[in-house]
């Protein structure tokens, strides 16, 4: 204590002014004196916004897309194909919220370059309503996004959010050109992988290009039968389920990528299992409850897949590690 009562008499030192009575000088030695410019906290983000002109473009794009989103979301509802779609808006959202403490400490840079993303969106736009090409009226509602994100934060934020925005690119439909060019490939695989694999079972087939030929019946591998649904939902699914279980990004790389080839074996047994079922059992059966409940099945069996890929790449991870 008095060590500490001699250190303040040191640093403070009071000299009364014999000018004039009542008044005194105050000097502080330089040992007490402090910075009286003080460093202010950044603004918050939300705080420095400019939320009128926000909040009008807002208006302005929902107006431009209206037409677009309907009939989206109307594609969700009732395409089977593609009724994921509610699913991927949401899962990004999450996504943006879970980094909400990064972006927070991103500095706002708004870009003026984003107009020109905005002119280039709407110009998207314009050509897709014209040629009534749903995909790239859809594709400019991303852009449209991204060029705002730029335009009020700047570049940094776009980099930032730049996950969530290309996982939105899943809810968007397949242009029907390229999605025949990949369903139609798809029913010849797995009729061929069925073909294949029903003779080591006893069955004797008969293949002519996607229709299967047995005994008591021709089974055809339709479009819906082709895989492409549980392909885009297994995708999906693997992506989210890379982002919440795995940091490293080359096992969630190999898990999205590793959905693809899994969706079409599961796809090929549900076939071969079919085929099973008109042979041994009943082909009247075979084409309804057990048809529909086998898709079910078969999907979950892909995700049990997925699953066992995981641990497959945890563990080979884990020895090589422990080499090193």
């Amino acid at each position: 204590m008095k060590i500490a009562r001699e250190c303040v008499a040191q640093s403070v030192e009071f000299r009364l002014s014999s000018v004039s009575p009542g008044q005194c000088n105050v000097s502080v030695s330089p040992l007490a004196q402090t910075n009286s410019e003080t460093v202010r906290p950044a603004p918050a983000l939300a705080a420095g916004l400019p939320w009128w002109q926000l909040a009008v473009l807002a208006i302005l794009s929902l107006w431009l897309y209206a037409p677009t989103l309907t009939h989206l979301v109307g594609q969700w509802w009732h395409d089977p194909n593609f009724s994921h779609g509610f699913f991927v808006p949401l899962f990004s959202i999450f996504i943006a919220w879970q980094e909400r403490d990064r972006l927070r400490r991103i500095v706002v840079k708004p870009a003026w370059s984003g107009m020109l993303v905005l002119a280039f969106a709407l110009c998207v736009l314009i050509v897709g309503q014209l040629g009534a090409e749903l995909f790239l009226a859809r594709i400019s509602l991303l852009l449209l996004a991204s060029g705002l994100i730029v335009l009020f934060l700047g570049w940094d934020f776009l980099r930032a959010l730049s996950f969530p925005l290309a996982f939105l690119l899943l809810m968007i439909p397949i242009p029907t050109i390229i999605f025949n060019q990949i369903t139609f490939p798809l029913q010849l695989l797995a009729s061929r992988i069925a073909a294949a694999m029903l003779p080591i079972f006893s069955v004797p087939i008969l293949r002519e290009g996607n229709v299967i030929i047995l005994p008591s019946m021709a089974l055809e591998v339709a479009e819906a039968c082709s895989g492409i649904r549980s392909l885009m939902s297994l995708v999906t699914l693997a992506i989210i389920y890379g982002y919440l279980a795995e940091k490293r990004q080359a096992v969630r790389w190999l898990l999205a990528l590793g959905a693809i080839p899994i969706s079409v074996a599961a796809n090929s047994v549900r076939i071969i299992g079919t085929g099973l079922l008109v042979q041994f059992w009943d082909p009247d059966k075979a084409q309804g409850f057990f048809h529909t409940f086998s898709g079910w099945l078969i999907f979950v069996v892909s995700l049990v897949m997925l699953y066992l890929l995981h641990g497959l790449t945890r563990i080979i991870w884990r020895e090589r590690g422990s080499e090193r």
